[in-house]
């Protein structure tokens, strides 16, 4: 144990084949963090017997549904959880940095904030994205309606932090990639409070291979603009 300064707190990471960097990833984040809760997403590899191994919480889906589906489900373990307070989901691929997490959390807990929310675009971020990719996504925030309202500039960054208000009222139906929009509406819908913090991401080679074909983020625009629709 790690005393009680984030003994509040859970860490979701929803993972689909990750068997060979799962354990690892699970490790440094219980270096800080008791508290994770891998959500196996129908993994045709050892995934869950991995997370488990390296200390996590596993929760298995039989087949797979989507980052969106495994979010909600580690989600809804957690908020389940004695005394869980603050929340962060948290990529399987190890690209993300426990040190973000952390700042994040403090910004949550020291500010009159609901959801932080990383971005890879503030000036100044170390950003070793791809550079199609750099000039695409902030073109794809800017394309989508509840971006622009909230001023976010990297809407589906898969690190965020937030308290039990925003994980009680979490309730994803878009099981895919598209989530990222969904949660951006739900923070309009609700007025969750929010800000960006700028993160570094972590690009490797087997991170890279994991990604999502630039297409599916306009996909998740148009998604989301259905669903806005849909609810109308």
């Amino acid at each position: 144990m790690h005393g009680n300064r984030y003994d509040d707190t859970w860490i979701v990471i929803p993972a689909f084949n990750e068997a060979t960097v799962i354990s690892d990833v699970v490790a440094d984040v219980r270096a800080v963090f008791d508290n994770v809760v891998c959500v196996d997403d129908g993994s045709r590899d050892d995934t869950a017997e991995q997370a488990w191994r390296a200390g996590a919480h596993v929760v298995r889906h039989p087949v797979n549904l989507g980052q969106g589906a495994a979010i909600q489900t580690g989600v809804e373990y957690a908020r389940s959880r004695p005394g869980a307070a603050v929340f962060a989901t948290f990529d399987a691929d190890g690209q993300h940095r426990i040190a973000d997490v952390i700042r994040m959390i403090g910004r949550l807990r020291d500010e009159k904030l609901d959801i932080v929310v990383g971005t890879r675009f503030a000036e100044g971020t170390p950003n070793n994205m791809p550079t199609l990719r750099r000039l695409v996504f902030p073109l794809i925030a800017k394309l989508s309606p509840t971006s622009r309202k909230l001023r976010l500039t990297d809407a589906h960054n898969g690190l965020r932090v937030f308290d039990k208000a925003v994980a009680d009222g979490l309730n994803l139906t878009m099981s895919g990639m598209a989530h990222a929009s969904e949660i951006v509406a739900l923070i309009v819908e609700n007025d969750w409070r929010v800000a960006e913090e700028p993160v570094e991401i972590l690009y490797t080679d087997y991170s890279m291979s994991k990604g999502q074909p630039l297409v599916n983020g306009v996909n998740i625009v148009f998604d989301g603009l259905l669903r806005k629709r849909m609810r109308r």
